[in-house]
């Protein structure tokens, strides 16, 4: 019985497989054959943080007139909360363990500053802690929760999707909604969080119309956005932060109040030959790629576009962008199947195709629970981001 095909007489040798399944292009081309690309990233050097003052002034959302502060992105969230809870009576914190500071210390002294009745510890029950800030939300307040882990908001999916989302189509012309109401949950690996601290279930929020799905890359967007979240938006905010930043970026934030505008993309690197669109922590690893990349192929540049918000997302300014390129890879770290890159590939297909010079792909998290030993290798890395590039540009 023959168990598989056998190879034609023209591959029987290991040259013709060799030259059958050869690729047309190398990960470590001949001009750069001793250089390593999955290296940790420079976190003081690269520019999507701002290391000095003087750059705000080429981030035109940020303002760069008063005086800031080197902060890490736990500290930026601190700043934000504690700027909310001065500037509204309204506003309240709570959540597990938050009183104390939280697990990150992201609350760390505001219960000392603002007091028990607005900064103040639960049970642990997600459920109930979303359930009790929708309430809050109804009748005016501004409830900012904390969900110890991303991993950890399930059971309050059904309190986010039946109730926060649906609330102000329920009241339709009343006016009444649950803006204000901002889950904030830290998210995504850090190299050792394995099956219950490394999950991004962002695409699973993203499917239900009513809620605002953020996350930010830096300390400086982190204060903006999430600002915005609490003071400004009319609807309910899931506030994604990429735990591994907490204390890995760290760069120049405004001290004074500042917002920035949900719903809006932005481009952190222009290009004109493809663009790649990610968020949160996946940006570091794309620009490190696109570093590697241009180096390699000589006029090559490639634009970065951060999404910010991922729900509702920036349709013009990416499809604007893929316009002009003609090529895409889209790249988060969330599950490839069904994901945000799904997505944004199908709306490219629909609006730009004859754009199009080769097909988008996506560049994520391969479609497994994240054990504990392997982590690394689900995740999307240099290398496989530079592979992708190279391919979308030899198509």
């Amino acid at each position: 019985m023959t168990l598989c095909r056998p190879f034609p007489r023209s591959l029987r040798s290991i040259d013709g497989l060799a030259a059958q399944f050869r690729r047309a292009y190398a990960t470590q081309v001949s001009t750069a054959s001793t250089r390593r690309l999955n290296v940790p990233i420079d976190f003081g050097a690269t520019a999507l943080l701002h290391h000095h003052r003087s750059s705000l002034a080429t981030a035109p959302e940020i303002p760069s007139d008063g005086p800031s502060s080197r902060l890490n992105l736990c500290q930026s969230v601190n700043s934000a909360l504690r700027t909310a809870l001065s500037s509204s009576e309204k506003v309240l914190c709570f959540g597990e363990d938050v009183a104390f500071g939280g697990v990150f210390r992201c609350t760390l002294g505001l219960q000392e500053e603002f007091g028990k009745e607005r900064v103040f510890n639960t049970p642990l029950t997600e459920q109930g802690i979303v359930g009790v800030a929708i309430g809050a939300a109804a009748e005016g307040m501004k409830p900012v929760v904390e969900i110890q882990f991303a991993d950890y908001v399930f059971p309050a999916f059904d309190q986010i999707v039946n109730e926060a989302c649906k609330f102000r189509y329920r009241e339709g012309t009343s006016g009444g909604n649950a803006g204000g109401l901002v889950i904030r949950t830290p998210c995504g690996g850090v190299g050792h969080g394995a099956l219950y601290h490394t999950q991004s279930p962002e695409a699973l929020f993203c499917h239900v119309p009513g809620v605002r799905v953020v996350m930010p890359r830096s300390p400086s967007q982190a204060k903006g956005l999430l600002l915005s979240a609490i003071m400004d938006c009319q609807d309910p905010v899931i506030f994604m932060e990429p735990k591994i930043l907490y204390r890995a970026a760290v760069e120049e934030v405004p001290d004074q109040a500042f917002t920035l505008p949900l719903g809006k993309a932005e481009i952190v690197k222009p290009g004109n030959d493809l663009t790649i669109v990610s968020y949160g922590r996946p940006l570091y690893t794309c620009l490190a790629a696109i570093e590697a990349a241009e180096k390699d192929l000589s006029g090559l540049r490639v634009e970065l576009i951060d999404l910010r918000t991922i729900y509702p997302w920036d349709r013009q300014t990416i499809l604007d962008s893929v316009k002009r390129t003609g090529r895409a890879i889209v790249v988060h770290e969330s599950m490839v199947n069904f994901g945000v890159g799904a997505e944004i590939a199908a709306t490219i297909q629909e609006h730009s195709f004859f754009s199009m010079k080769a097909p988008t792909k996506r560049i994520a998290g391969w479609t497994t629970h994240t054990g504990l030993a392997y982590e690394k290798y689900i995740l999307p890395d240099v290398t496989r981001i530079y592979d992708g590039i190279l391919k979308s540009m030899e198509y």
